[in-house]
């Protein structure tokens, strides 16, 4: 099916390509949220995708290799709004957030944001590895092929995420156990 509607895309059906955005654009989505943590950096992300992807389309050698080829353009997309992120942050000052003085008695939320805090820590690389092997779900060679490095780097960026992670959720535990115990 998917095949069918990328070849009728490919020859400037516009509808064909709007099925094709309306069966990949949640996961796109899910990905790119998972890879850039902010809601409107990751709807960007996928505009820009989709609309290389349509511009690009013509240039696609394999139908059948769509969802990866746009999972890559994706992945690319992310790191150019990652990047636009890092450019804008390093002009802007900081205002300090102390924060609460008690640890938030709703331990999900602590959860998550403990994770949300950690996941910000990693490289987007880093993100982009361990979002599309743990949890789009791809194999490695696919996330490999996807990102454009080879396996073993892909399994060393989850390695390294796996544990930039862990150092992160423990650190973020240590400092709220001081501030029960102060």
């Amino acid at each position: 099916m998917t095949v069918g509607m990328v070849e009728r895309a490919r020859a400037g059906d516009e509808l064909a390509f709007e099925s094709l955005v309306d069966l990949h654009g949640g996961r796109c989505f899910g990905i790119a949220y998972r890879i850039l943590r902010d809601a409107d950096r990751a709807q960007d992300a996928v505009q820009q995708a989709f609309l290389l992807a349509w511009r690009e389309l013509a240039r696609l050698r394999d139908p059948e290799r769509f969802e990866v080829w746009l999972h890559r353009l994706l992945v690319n997309a992310c790191y150019e709004e990652a990047r636009q992120r890092r450019r804008w942050i390093s002009r802007v000052a900081p205002i300090p957030d102390d924060g609460p003085v008690m640890a938030d008695p709703v331990v999900s939320v602590d959860d998550r944001d403990a994770l949300e805090r950690a996941f910000r820590r990693l490289t987007p690389e880093q993100r982009a590895a361990f979002v599309l092997h743990h949890h789009a779900g791809f194999p490695l060679d696919v996330t490999a092929e996807i990102v454009g490095v080879p396996v073993g780097t892909v399994k060393s960026r989850i390695h390294a995420a796996t544990r930039g992670l862990r150092a992160a959720i423990l650190a973020d535990e240590q400092i709220g156990t001081e501030v029960r115990t102060a």
